[in-house]
């Protein structure tokens, strides 16, 4: 780590002091190396091969980390991305669509983001599987998407997920149910990279196995590993060669990153040599959306800028709304010939992430990652599309689920929409405490989801339950205080309420 190195250094005199970094940087890349050999001697046959391709890019990562001096940005080259470089949706859309659709869905890709766990919804297994509305999970609402277009246009859009080692196998037992519907599935894992103790700076785990212990020794390193994980799996190759020019990567648990045909229209009739390589899909920022990455200009190129980035007296100014206002929603638009060249000319730059973390015997650890958006000032001709507020709908927490279980939506074919009897585009503000945190709880906390249509703000403490078809009107804040209990009757309608105390509703 940089810090660490500096820190040593500041025992030796100023001459020479760059000489003795630049040795530490060798020691400890040297004592990596070293250690990653011994780790791969754990292992035999294609586990072995499979690591040695994940340990080459980890070697990259922990080079270009022990390289960085300082922010990864200067704040006073940033600038303000150029009038062209971030379209709005409305001037995309308004070219209209051709009478060929199905040519430019057959260039196309769905790669969904699969790698994470529900364990900070409480559920064991992939998030994906998680039960979204009526039954059905993240991933059958994906393959309704997919199906639905696939029969509308007479197309074959593939859907392609990218695991991780948490995720695979449960995933791929999955996938069989899907065995009659009209989507083809592939998947590839991204890579398995080391955990590493922040002191020594040295691998955690002591052999390649996934048993006890030695578990917590391995992470997947963030979805800007796809890159480097779709190439070696050999599936881009096999994609291009079918005639597939673009995918479209969004993450499993945003419900409203469907296939945007506008979008896609427009990538695909750029002239060959003004081909858009990449483009980010952003949206304006609200209160709620001061933390999520930017679009900057920076040295000639567009670039993303995330909050780990922003030096410490500049935060409060990324969070500006005014400043910068608009956000990635992680909906990106990718061409494949492109991944192919920057992944052989090794020509793909990712900030890295510094993610620290503590196990559960308490040590200390980091995880190198990086942002599969953060790679867009590789690709020529990038261009942002600001994009309706309606293409952003994670599914995080609890809150979140609340909201797209409720009549604030109607599902079809997969979709989700916001009902017209809402009276205004913004999704209600939801925060549930503690005791809803996990979705099993959570769900016997409701006989019923609550009417939702004027709801405009929601805060819920304590231990609260809610009966059947209560209504809920502008803004509602119900806290039950420590030992108290508030059962909510069946049929109730509140609107600008503050419920608080004990209310208990006894069966007769």
């Amino acid at each position: 780590m940089a810090l660490y190195v500096e820190g040593l250094s500041n025992r030796v005199p100023n001459k020479g002091m760059a000489q003795f970094q630049e040795m530490m940087r060798q020691q400890l890349e040297s004592s990596m190396h070293t250690e990653l050999e011994k780790l791969l001697n754990t292992v035999t046959g294609a586990e072995k091969e499979v690591s040695k391709a994940d340990f080459e890019g980890f070697k990259n990562l922990f080079h270009r980390f022990l390289q960085v001096k300082g922010p990864s940005v200067e704040w006073v080259k940033i600038k303000r991305p150029p009038e062209d470089s971030i379209q709005p949706y409305d001037k995309i859309a308004a070219r209209g669509l051709p009478d060929n659709v199905a040519d430019s869905l057959n260039k196309l890709v769905v790669v969904k983001l699969n790698g994470g766990l529900g364990t900070s919804m409480g559920c064991k297994g992939p998030k994906s599987l998680i039960s979204v509305r009526n039954e059905n999970t993240f991933l059958d609402l994906t393959v309704q998407q997919i199906e639905h277009l696939n029969k509308t246009y007479n197309t074959d859009v593939p859907l392609v997920l990218m695991n991780s080692f948490n995720t695979d196998e449960d995933t791929k037992k999955i996938l069989q149910k899907y065995t009659h519907h009209r989507v083809k599935i592939h998947t590839f894992n991204q890579s398995r990279y080391p955990r590493i103790n922040k002191e020594s700076l040295l691998p955690v785990a002591t052999s390649l196995t996934m048993n006890g212990q030695n578990a917590e020794g391995w992470y997947p390193p963030g979805h800007g590993d796809i890159y480097a994980s779709f190439y070696n799996s050999g599936l881009l190759n096999q994609l291009i060669a079918q005639g597939k020019e673009y995918i479209f990567v969004s993450n499993i648990d945003n419900l409203g990153a469907t296939v945007d045909l506008n979008i896609l229209h427009h990538l695909v009739s750029q002239p060959n040599g003004k081909r858009c390589e990449f483009v980010m899909e952003v949206t304006d920022k609200t209160r709620a959306d001061v933390k999520g990455g930017t679009l900057i200009q920076y040295e000639g190129k567009l670039r993303l800028l995330e909050i780990a980035q922003v030096p410490k007296a500049h935060v409060d100014e990324f969070k500006s709304v005014s400043k910068f206002k608009i956000f990635n929603t992680n909906n990106l638009w990718i061409s494949l010939a492109a991944i192919k060249r920057l992944q052989e000319q090794k020509a793909m730059d990712m900030e890295i992430i510094v993610n620290p973390k503590t196990l559960d015997g308490g040590q200390n650890v980091i995880q190198l990652e990086t942002a599969v958006g953060a790679a867009i000032k590789c690709f020529d001709n990038a261009l942002g599309i600001n994009v309706p507020r309606s293409r952003f709908l994670p599914v995080k927490t609890t809150s979140d689920l609340l909201l797209v279980m409720s009549n604030l939506y109607s599902l079809e074919a997969g979709c989700l929409t916001m009902s017209p009897k809402r009276e205004f585009p913004t999704t209600p503000h939801v925060k549930l405490g503690s005791s809803f945190t996990k979705v099993q709880e959570y769900l016997t906390r409701f006989e019923s989801i609550p009417d939702m249509l004027e709801l405009d703000h929601l805060t819920v403490s304590g231990d609260v339950t809610f009966g059947k078809n209560v209504s809920l009107k502008g803004t509602v804040i119900i806290i039950a205080n420590h030992g108290d209990r508030i059962d909510i009757p069946a049929g109730s309608m509140l609107e600008n309420k503050i419920v608080s105390g004990n209310l208990r509703i006894l069966d007769h």
